[in-house]
């Protein structure tokens, strides 16, 4: 079993990020639904936090050199400072549980929380805090610094707003997020596995993660 084992994710994110939405919805992308629910191009200035049910922080990685195994965290926080003027000035950092990783599978995920990999009972947390917002072509990057199993290292994550949806009576106004980029696991200090007969490593050193965030504006603080 502990060779089956380790990081993964995304192939959930249509079932579990939309789940409220129904079939149709479920397997939109983001860009699609937002455009569907008459996302707006622009947003307003102001704190976005992240909305768990409708979001997604997820990782993948390839297993014997066949297939890309999923997983994600279910328990995460996470804010965006956003600056409409200038969006480069604009912030970005979130907060995962380690304890909460899911790959769908018990005893893997008991594996994936042991010292063979994140250690959780030492390291109980990930957390990524941006240090720069740039442009680049019709997309962003996100840099910060990525903290996990005590080691701290800069990653840049190429990012798109999928959009507004505007606020109503009842709703506060929502951006969306996406975004992906690679990790080196062994960066981090999670080393488990080795290769097969072939050479072929049983657990590829190149994790993907992926982002699929929806982030609720702040409301004002009411004044008496």
């Amino acid at each position: 079993m502990k060779r089956f084992t380790f990081f993964a994710a995304i192939a959930f994110a249509a079932f579990f990020v939309f789940s409220n939405s129904g079939t149709e919805a479920r397997n939109m992308t983001m860009q699609q639904r937002f455009a569907a629910e008459g996302a707006k191009k622009s947003g307003d200035s102001g704190t976005y936090n992240f909305d768990k049910p409708h979001s997604f922080i997820g990782f993948k990685i390839n297993h014997q050199g066949l297939i890309e195994v999923p997983g994600f965290f279910r328990d995460f926080t996470g804010t965006v400072q956003y600056n409409a003027a200038d969006v480069t000035k604009s912030t970005v950092e979130f907060t995962a549980k380690m304890t909460s990783i899911d790959t769908g599978v018990a005893p893997r995920d008991r594996h994936l929380r042991s010292a063979d990999f994140f250690d959780v009972e030492k390291f109980p947390e990930m957390t990524f805090k941006s240090t720069k917002v740039a442009k680049k072509g019709k997309g962003l990057i996100v840099t910060g610094d990525l903290t996990m199993k005590g080691v701290t290292k800069s990653v840049s994550i190429p990012f798109t707003i999928a959009g507004w949806l505007p606020a109503g009576e009842k709703n506060s106004a929502i951006m969306g997020i996406v975004g992906e980029t690679t990790i080196n696991r062994r960066d981090f200090g999670v080393n488990y596995g080795g290769n097969l007969p072939s050479g072929i490593a049983v657990l590829s050193d190149n994790v993907k993660v992926v982002l699929q965030i929806e982030a609720k504006m702040e409301k004002p603080k009411e004044t008496k």
